[in-house]
């Protein structure tokens, strides 16, 4: 079929409605049938691959000369500009998703079926004006994603997990299990990794905070960060990790790797991977967690407890690997007590009780936040445990924040109040962390 009946074809299709879009949508698939009969698919894989921004300038090139054929002529230049931006975006990237992949203050991206695109800008979310050409061209892109990761997604195995080669974390779902249509969830990786200090500008917690933590990872303090999903838990993880000290051996151990040292020098980064096609080769994070300790850490880092891990990880808070630090899903530091019980129950039948000891004895302090109505992220919460009393984890408020409500931005204000005086404080002055001048200033400070 020619240039022309292809482009035809399509504008045929669709209600009256959809007119516009199936016209677009024609041109769009005519000159890409054209692009690959004169460059083959070969061809643009070996350009992409050696020299990424020459094969786009070819590639446009190329278009440009398909789209001045007449046979698709009354086309106004605008829309072939931006047919032909749709067009490279197809074919080198993932399509309507790559202006949201560029965009550094775009978080997250969700696709909920071909027509429904959301992101995430500054904790709120936007529906995006591009749409997919249909469920088909979703699953390309999925498939784009996961196929050099040796994964696949299909009605057998409907739901899959990867990583992008710029570390953003991609979640599909696909028929039969999304109603809606292919469904696609891309965490970005943030560019910028932010230290204790940039934190505090961004208000998600204060100075005086700010101090704390940074005295307390130097002094290996085995710290768990909390909070619900998007609240900003890696990011702290990553702020918190930036203060240890440049003379130990830090292990990371991930689900996906998001934590980077820019600075640190001596970093060994490890990633879970999940079973191949055949079911088979998966290395867990609690497999990473053992063989780690194999591995002469000064400081072991898990992205995140979910599962077994969480016992191998308070065992070796308990036996001498202080300084370790992690996350975890919860709403409050109490019911992340109970997510950790839970989790080493799933892996070894101990009694409770013997659990919630072990919890007592290996994490020393508790640092939550929370994501606000507003979008922003601040920690709301700092708990340090103190022992057992009837049988319960007895969590003691250092600092608590106090919300007065919302300014004429909308964004929430308040302040923080110090509830009581942190443990660590003592291992501060006798490691030389800190001098005892220096901890009276801040205690007082905080009174």
């Amino acid at each position: 079929m020619s240039l022309l009946g292809r482009v035809q074809s399509a504008r045929s299709q669709g209600p009256i409605a959809q007119e516009d879009r199936a016209r677009s949508l024609g041109i769009k698939v005519g000159v890409k049938d054209a692009l690959y009969q004169q460059i083959s698919a070969e061809r643009i894989a070996s350009m992409v691959g050696s020299n990424p921004a020459a094969a786009r300038k070819e590639l446009a090139a190329a278009i440009d000369r398909i789209m001045a054929d007449p046979e698709i002529g009354g086309v106004p230049e605008s829309e072939r500009q931006r047919l032909k931006v749709d067009l490279l975006n197809d074919i080198l990237g993932l399509g309507p998703l790559e202006p949201l992949l560029q965009d550094p203050a775009v978080t997250e991206i969700m696709v909920n079926g071909a027509s429904s695109i959301f992101c995430e800008r500054a904790g709120m979310l936007y529906q995006w004006p591009a749409e997919f050409d249909d469920d088909e061209h979703v699953l390309r892109v999925i498939d784009r994603i996961v196929s050099p990761l040796g994964r696949r997604v299909d009605e057998r195995s409907p739901m899959v997990n990867a990583r992008l080669p710029e570390g953003h974390r991609v979640n599909a779902v696909i028929p039969p299990v999304a109603l809606n249509g292919p469904t696609l969830t891309i965490r970005k990786f943030r560019a910028k990794i932010f230290d204790l200090h940039e934190l505090t500008e961004m208000d998600s917690l204060d100075e005086h905070m700010a101090l704390l933590f940074g005295w307390a990872v130097k002094a290996r303090c085995n710290i768990a960060v909390t909070g619900g999903t998007g609240s900003g838990k890696t990011t702290l993880l990553n702020a918190l990790s930036i203060a240890i000290p440049e003379g130990e051996r830090i292990l990371t151990i991930e689900d996906s790797a998001e934590l980077r040292f820019q600075r640190h020098p001596h970093v060994v980064s490890l990633e879970a991977r999940p079973a191949n096609i055949e079911g088979e080769g998966e290395i867990s994070i609690r497999d990473l967690v053992v063989n780690a300790l194999r591995m002469r850490p000064d400081r072991i880092v898990v992205g995140e407890c979910r599962g077994g891990e969480a016992l191998d990880m308070l065992q070796a808070m308990n036996t001498g690997h202080d300084g370790s630090l992690t996350t975890l899903h919860a709403n409050t530091p109490h019911e992340a007590i109970s997510r950790l019980v839970t989790m080493v129950r799933y892996s070894a039948d101990l009694p409770v009780d013997a659990i919630r000891e072990m919890i007592a004895g290996a994490v020393e302090m508790f640092i939550h936040q929370d994501r606000m109505a507003d979008g922003s992220r601040r920690i709301t919460r700092v708990v340090q445990t103190s022992g057992i009393r009837d049988g319960q984890v007895v969590l003691e408020d250092l600092i608590v924040w106090v919300s007065e409500g919302v300014d004429e931005r909308g964004r929430a204000f308040g302040h923080y109040e110090t509830k009581g005086t942190p443990r660590v404080l003592e291992k501060v002055v006798s490691q030389g962390v800190a001098s005892a001048e220096e901890v009276q200033r801040w205690v007082s400070a905080g009174s």
